[in-house]
């Protein structure tokens, strides 16, 4: 995988890229396929989150802070952040310079590992988990505005994290996971073949690098993508797999039961 400073690059880049696409909304009271949350929602998300990791890189009491009013509201944390910075007039901006200030915190932090709500992270870790949850909120801002966005080669990181996270898809749900290794073989928006897991393992999927980052992040149900599953294993990942923490998503209805993009 890259270094840090590949996956901040990115990682900038994917947040210019999305704010340009907020920025084309005439309305951010419109709705997003996430229940209840609209356009603004999203933006007042990625805002707040940004503003956890840059006080989890910081540790002391700015992430004390963090930890108490997550135990106060542990189920409804994440909505009413959402909710409350979704009001706040001077979001697009603080979500601008948040971003900026957090890959700034990343870039310099001389921490080996930065407390998180489950095990502590890499620097390189946060940067990759700020990308995918960048990326998985932009396609919900996309799909409430009718807008295809292409996909870059950035998605390996999305990718990445997908595959590292395929143990804690099993433990979220207290299944134990399995012990045969998983070939993974994604084909790139570019035409490269990403690779992860030995030639020689009895489980495999294989597909576009584009439908395996929406199936991590549950931006689409299995059925409406092109991936392949060779053995049980491999098969039944597919169903629970979630590259983001917490408790394990609902995710999104197929298109032929009439679930939104």
């Amino acid at each position: 995988m890259a270094d840090l400073a590949g996956v901040l690059a990115d990682l900038a880049a994917e947040g210019d890229e999305l704010e340009v696409l907020v920025d084309s909304a005439p309305d951010w009271s419109v709705e997003t396929p996430a229940e209840g949350w609209t356009i603004a929602h999203q933006v007042g998300h990625l805002a707040w989150t940004d503003s956890v990791a840059y006080a989890a890189a910081l540790g002391g009491p700015e992430w004390d802070a963090v930890i108490a009013t997550a135990i106060a509201d542990p189920a409804g944390v994440v909505d009413t952040a959402a909710a409350t910075w979704a009001t706040r007039p001077d979001v697009r901006e603080v979500w601008r310079t948040g971003r900026a200030t957090l890959i700034e915190a990343l870039a310099t932090t001389s921490a080996a590992r930065l407390p998180w709500f489950g095990p502590p992270m890499s620097p390189t870790s946060m940067a990759t988990a700020r990308l995918m949850e960048t990326w998985a909120h932009g396609q919900d801002v996309a799909d409430a505005l009718g807008v295809t966005r292409e996909p870059t080669d950035r998605l390996r990181h999305v990718a990445h994290l997908g595959v590292r996270t395929h143990a804690f898809a099993y433990a979220v749900r207290g299944l134990q996971p399995p012990t045969d290794p998983v070939r993974v073989e994604l084909t790139s928006p570019s035409g490269q073949t990403w690779v992860w897991g030995p030639d020689d393992a009895p489980q495999r999927v294989t597909g576009p690098a584009l439908d395996f980052c929406l199936l991590v992040t549950q931006r689409r149900h299995r059925d409406d993508l092109a991936l392949v599953a060779r053995g049980d294993d491999a098969d039944h990942w597919l169903g629970i797999a979630q590259a983001f923490a917490g408790a394990p998503g609902g995710g999104r209805a197929p298109a032929s039961a009439g679930g939104r993009a």
